[in-house]
């Protein structure tokens, strides 16, 4: 996605109860990462079925903390099977198998932070 901005300081967008303002300099133009692509190249990961996050929040590989993990290295798993959730802003997102495969390698640990694109796990 590609914008430009000219000849403007400021920007509100409102939704529900909740105003934002963003303040720039007249002239910017800016384009969007291409998150994904690149944080595939920063690992390592001789498969071409890797799971990445869709979105930016906290990992979960249970549902709860004394729950089994969804997966572990080694398992079985059908396309659509839920592999972990993530938590953002409040809401628990699942993380399903793109893939039927074994998991042969997971990438994040419990509770940590993910950024968009960023790969999770990979399947063989």
């Amino acid at each position: 996605m590609r914008f430009k901005i000219s000849l403007t300081t400021r920007l509100s967008l409102i939704f529900s109860a909740v105003m934002l303002t963003v303040w720039w300099s007249a002239g910017v133009s800016t384009e969007a990462p291409a998150a994904a692509p690149e944080a595939a190249e920063s690992h390592d990961i001789a498969s071409d079925k890797v799971i990445t996050s869709p979105l930016v929040g906290t990992f979960y590989s249970s549902a709860s903390p004394d729950a089994e993990s969804f997966v572990k290295e080694g398992d079985t798993v059908k396309k659509g099977q839920v592999l972990g959730i993530i938590e953002a802003m409040k809401l628990m997102n699942e993380i399903e198998s793109e893939f039927d495969g074994t998991v042969k390698e997971i990438l994040v640990e419990n509770e940590q932070m993910v950024e968009f694109g960023q790969p999770m796990f990979v399947i063989e």
